[in-house]
């Protein structure tokens, strides 16, 4: 029998219920930074998001291109030297600070006059800009639509509890003609209580399908040893691609 065959085709966890009451803090998130417990960090890019690049950007320039809890993601780099616009937030100014200089570019920070407390931080070549803020602030700040967006490490990194604001405020950011490109992970949660979180596909079409036309493009088996001490032994990445209906 093919192994990862049955691993790919395993069913969705039918208790969706078991981790809704989750709830992690984000001064929890800033320390797992401070703590250097970012494993959700992948230094050489996406996999997946580089196979299916042209499939997200459609050939298209000049694109504004959104990073949803960006952390310090290679892949913000990928984009603007492509000539892209790319915009994140991140809590962790830890993280910016990180990014840019490991990607050896120079910015400058000011406040975000909207938000007390709040950071932007923006590389001196005008292309890439990281709000350091709650994204549940971020509305507040009017940072514009988007032609694409890149969510991995975020639908499934917010609390379970606050999926239908968070999508409420993407969708919100989208402009015509927008690309949503989402990564999911499924595995039993019964045996991991999150983060990162399961996002059964049933409630992915519950947030985003009355806006969105909702297409997995591919689905891999990610388990690595590092997973074994979730209690786990399996773990699907699944890619879905949203369009405007």
């Amino acid at each position: 029998m093919d192994k990862t065959r049955t691993f790919l085709d395993v069913k969705e966890y039918p208790d969706t219920e078991v981790q809704k009451n989750r709830v992690l803090t984000l001064e929890e998130w800033q320390e797992k930074w401070v703590s250097r417990r970012i494993g959700f960090h992948q230094e050489q890019g996406h996999k997946l998001l580089k196979k299916h690049l042209d499939t997200f950007l459609k050939g298209e320039n000049g694109l504004r291109v959104f990073f949803p809890l960006c952390g310090k993601a290679v892949e913000m780099k990928w984009f603007a030297d492509r000539g892209h616009s790319v915009v994140g937030v991140e809590i962790s100014e830890l993280g910016i600070r990180e990014f840019f200089a490991e990607q050896n570019l120079s910015y400058t920070e000011e406040p975000i006059v909207e938000i007390p407390g709040g950071k932007v931080f923006k590389s001196s070549s005008g292309n890439i800009s990281l709000y350091c803020c709650s994204l549940f602030d971020l509305p507040r700040a009017n940072i514009g639509k988007f032609d694409r967006i890149w969510d991995r490490g975020a639908l499934v990194a917010i609390n379970p509890g606050d999926r239908e604001c968070y999508a409420d405020i993407m969708l919100s950011l989208t402009r015509k003609g927008f690309h949503y490109l989402l990564a999911v992970l499924c595995y039993d949660p019964t045996k991991h209580a999150g983060p990162p979180f399961y996002v059964p596909e049933a409630e992915i079409k519950k947030l985003f399908g009355s806006i969105c036309n909702i297409h997995c493009l591919e689905k891999v088996d990610v388990f690595e040893e590092q997973h074994k001490s979730w209690g786990i032994d399996y773990i699907i990445e699944k890619l879905y691609l949203f369009t405007e209906k």
